[in-house]
């Protein structure tokens, strides 16, 4: 059964009615992936309804279960897109966009002293060498930039407000063209010898042609130096958020799927990678379902048949981030569970995503169930209006959840205090 969202105590105590919720309707694809149930491609016309965000109203803030709190962690960032923890629990915010709608091309350091969900010290970290920056990782002391067109590596000194020692680009990235997935996330992998990189598609499914989709719509391995560039996993369209499952071991991704199939089609999922892995786009989907537009030219390559998403997390949902909760300050139900943050539809007739999930996971297995824990970010259907949209979530070493909110300007923090 899935958690019904409560009303959250914001930081400034108003009374619980101020933030009323606007339902999003589930689709059929919340389900794990090999019993989710698909409709013919075209079912529905291919819709497009987007909403205008408006931002949050003093006092207002999202809602989650019974017994957590929701604070304003920071306000007045310039759309931030992605967020990493540094060991010493500094936040680190890569402010980026869109290139048509202005990227602010900055990495602002963010430091809560006393713990309480607030920062109360923000830094300029990083400007120099960034083309809208996302993903971001450590490893020892050198501190790694995803940019939309190469990874740039810095020095690093624990502590440090910021980086004024210039980067050295140590990897190129494709970005030219279409390049309509702009999102570079870096990591480290569990051994801590190499490097994780996904790049997305540049297209929706191929239309601008295969050749313009060379190392895009992967998964890959790197040595820290930026050499040797190997596939870790293919077909995925547009994969971001990583995290290691904390009992298995596995890698997990969240992906989005593509566009214009109609209202249920295709789920976006979260998935453990296997190496070697090919998980269909864009011939395929959800094993050997064929995507119409490639059923009558389909290459050699599409031959093989797909792996099959362990979970599907609702169509055209754009679940951007995943975060298995390791810490011990939520109630036990939450330990090794999957958070995922969904930015939100705009291909779809009726409003899906806008919101952030969670999984449960039992003895390293996902369990089926889905059920939203941070919601409230529709103001109204009726016209199309949102308060803002969550894109990336992230524990903190303490136990505390924080959501990046890219169009709402805002970082958002969740706390348990029955």
């Amino acid at each position: 059964m899935k958690n019904k969202p409560f009303t959250v105590l914001v930081a400034c105590m108003l009374a619980s009615s101020a933030n009323a919720q606007v339902a999003v309707e589930p689709d059929n694809g919340y389900a794990p992936g090999d019993k989710v149930p698909l409709p013919k491609p075209f079912a529905t016309a291919s819709a497009e309804r987007r909403t205008k965000v408006i931002g949050w109203p003093e006092g207002q803030a999202p809602t989650v279960p019974e017994g957590f709190v929701v604070k304003r962690f920071a306000t007045d960032l310039e759309h931030p897109r992605w967020i990493y923890v540094l060991p010493n629990s500094d936040v680190l915010i890569a402010e980026a966009n869109d290139a048509e709608k202005g990227s602010a091309d900055r990495i602002t350091l963010l430091r809560d002293t006393n713990n309480d969900g607030e920062a109360d010290e923000r830094h300029v970290f990083l400007e120099q060498g960034l083309q809208q920056p996302f993903g971001m990782t450590l490893l020892g002391d050198d501190f790694y930039v995803a940019n939309t067109n190469n990874i740039t590596r810095y020095p690093y000194t624990a502590g440090a407000n910021t980086i004024d020692k210039p980067g050295t680009v140590i990897h190129d990235i494709p970005a030219d063209g279409y390049n309509h997935h702009w999102t570079r996330n870096i990591e480290v992998t569990a051994s801590g010898e190499q490097l994780l990189l996904t790049i997305g598609s540049s297209s929706n499914v191929g239309e601008h042609g295969m050749d313009k989709e060379a190392r895009r719509a992967k998964i890959f391995t790197l040595e820290p130096d930026g050499s040797n560039e190997t596939v870790l996993a293919s077909g995925i369209r547009n994969p971001n958020g990583l995290d290691y499952n904390p009992v298995t071991g596995q890698l997990w991704a969240a992906v989005n799927e593509r566009d214009e199939l109609g209202d249920n089609l295709v789920p976006d999922y979260v998935t453990s990678i296997k190496p070697g892995g090919f998980y269909g786009w864009p011939y395929k989907y959800y094993g050997e379902h064929i995507d119409p537009r490639w059923q009558e030219r389909m290459p050699e390559e599409a031959a093989k048949t797909p792996l099959i998403p362990d979970i599907a997390v609702g169509s055209h949902t754009a679940t951007l981030d995943l975060e298995f909760y390791e810490g011990k300050t939520f109630p036990q139900r939450y330990h090794n569970g999957l958070f995922a943050a969904q930015h939100g539809s705009w291909n779809r007739a009726k409003y899906n995503g806008y919101r952030i999930i969670f999984m449960p996971f039992e003895d390293g297995q996902p369990t089926g169930e889905i059920e939203e824990f941070m919601g409230g970010f529709l103001k109204s259907s009726e016209t199309d209006e949102a308060y803002g949209r969550p894109s990336a979530v992230r524990e903190m070493p303490n136990g505390m959840l924080l959501i990046a909110d890219d169009d709402a300007n805002t970082i958002w923090s969740v706390q348990y205090q029955p």
